[in-house]
């Protein structure tokens, strides 16, 4: 594993913000209503750069014998870009810029896709898989379905819900979906292994905040219970005081061929009915660190793109396997 793969693996850890069918329960009853240009001008705020700042709690306890960690609080720099745009669909890509030792490293974090009145979403739906599940028609109009996806552009979640003004305050709030677990759980070997979450976006004068409500699970006596209860808001603050330039670099440099891999990671998706690929505790995938190895080799100019690329499909398609 090369140095910066390996830190990948510790900044994800340090930085990183999750079985059963995802729950089709719809965010509110109240009519939705003809919002679109104003959904996606929040959408689209979401691109930029920022600081972030990272505040994990666990909070209530739901057994007796479980105690909840302490507090946990980091941050780090992130430049959020626009990779997609057509109307209907909106794709943001977060990309990590981090200083160590007078250097500074580009890691490709996580992705959020955006789709406007979906007929179905990518779902987790149990230990190292990913399916789709339709939206009820009837919920479909109006709303917006977010698919968030893995540095190494393979699923993480999905959910669906809509852009709503309770208080004089504007978010999207989604319905309850189904995670595997985050890279800050996984590696502790915990006793629960699967969140269930209700996620919101909300725009800030500043910038816009990510808010996570978390019930974690686990599996006892051959059922699913829950183990605690878990709130993480992460704050995105507009900021530009540091080395920007080598995020656009990177990105220059590697979007031909991470949109190769999303196509093929999609493609998988479509023939085997989702997506079923291994998953360790440290990299997400088990395939996660050489996919971004191969980046690294694009950027260094140790490789192509068509050749890295060609890897990258090979390498997806020996680990996928039909649900």
């Amino acid at each position: 594993m090369t140095r910066i793969s390996k830190l990948l693996a510790a900044s994800l850890l340090a930085l990183a913000m999750t079985a059963s069918p995802a729950l089709a329960h719809p965010p509110i009853a109240a009519p939705v209503s003809a919002s679109f240009e104003q959904d996606r001008a929040d959408i689209l705020a979401m691109a930029g750069t920022y600081k972030v700042r990272f505040d994990m709690q666990e909070a209530t306890p739901w057994v007796s014998d479980y105690t909840a960690l302490e507090r946990k609080i980091s941050g780090g720099n992130e430049v959020v870009r626009v990779v997609e745009d057509s109307g209907r669909k909106i794709v943001l890509q977060h990309l990590l810029v981090v200083e160590q030792e007078g250097q500074t490293m580009v890691i490709k974090h996580w992705r959020q896709d955006w789709d406007y009145e979906p007929a179905r979403v990518l779902v987790y739906a149990d230990r190292n898989s990913w399916k789709f599940e339709d939206v009820p028609e009837k919920l479909r109009a109006g709303r917006w379905s977010q698919t968030v996806y893995q540095v190494d552009d393979s699923p993480r979640y999905g959910g669906w819900g809509q852009f709503e003004t309770q208080g004089g305050v504007r978010r999207w709030r989604s319905n309850w979906t189904w995670r595997p677990l985050a890279r800050r759980d996984a590696v502790r070997n915990p006793v629960y292994d699967r969140y269930l979450s209700i996620n919101r976006h909300q725009p800030t004068p500043e910038g816009w905040v990510h808010w996570q409500d978390n019930t974690k699970l686990g599996l006892k006596d051959g059922k699913l219970v829950p183990i605690v209860q878990e709130y993480v808001l992460n704050t995105y603050t507009r900021f530009d005081g540091y080395d920007v330039k080598a995020a656009d670099d990177y990105w220059a440099a590697t979007r031909d061929y991470w949109a190769q891999v999303r196509a093929e990671w999609a493609r998988v998706a479509e023939a085997n009915g989702g997506i079923a690929v291994t998953e360790q505790a440290d990299t997400g995938t088990v395939i996660s660190a050489r996919l971004m190895e191969l980046a690294e080799a694009i950027q260094a100019g140790k490789t192509t793109t068509a050749k890295a690329a060609s890897a990258a499909r090979k390498l997806i398609a020996e680990n996928t396997r039909k649900l």
